[in-house]
């Protein structure tokens, strides 16, 4: 078993405290099988609310997958007490977000869709419905009068 940390990145505009809201968000994500290589052309997600029964009994995990190609069942779990906010002063710095126990996959790549909030950063106004697919997001805080935003959001993975 190999944890992966996923690293966030991305320049702040006026905002802090970029999280995964809920336990319902849904981490989409493209897994190579550690067997024999093969990578999936479709996004799969997972999510801390998910868990499957792990064959043999040796307990559960936020997704269990068969690969298509060798048959090797393989499984991924997210370690949530690993999920961090990225923060004003990671602004533009690799910063990992959250960590992945992997049984026979690897991450490789990551796509931030729905499900993102943040605060500003002066007045502490909560942006709960923030979507990273395009890779930028904008809106306007009303109390402090100033744009905000998250631009070039970008990701790599690491071995922990």
């Amino acid at each position: 078993m190999v944890k992966f940390g996923l690293q966030f990145k991305a320049t702040l505009e006026n905002v802090t405290n970029v999280r995964p809201l809920g336990d319902d968000f849904r981490w989409f994500l493209k897994l190579k099988c550690g067997n024999c290589g093969e990578i999936p052309d479709k996004w799969q997600y997972i999510t801390l609310v998910e868990s499957v029964p792990v064959k043999g009994g040796r307990g559960s995990a936020s997704m269990v997958q068969r690969c298509k190609l060798c048959s090797r069942e393989n499984s991924i779990d997210i370690l949530g007490d690993t999920i961090k906010a990225y923060n004003a002063d990671d602004s533009e710095s690799f910063k990992t977000m959250v960590q992945f126990e992997c049984r026979g996959l690897e991450p490789v790549d990551f796509q931030p869709q729905a499900g993102f909030a943040a605060e500003g950063a002066e007045s502490g106004t909560l942006f709960p419905e923030i979507n990273l697919q395009e890779k930028d997001w904008t809106d306007y805080d009303e109390k402090v009068r100033e744009s905000v935003g998250i631009y070039e959001v970008t990701h790599q993975f690491i071995k922990c």
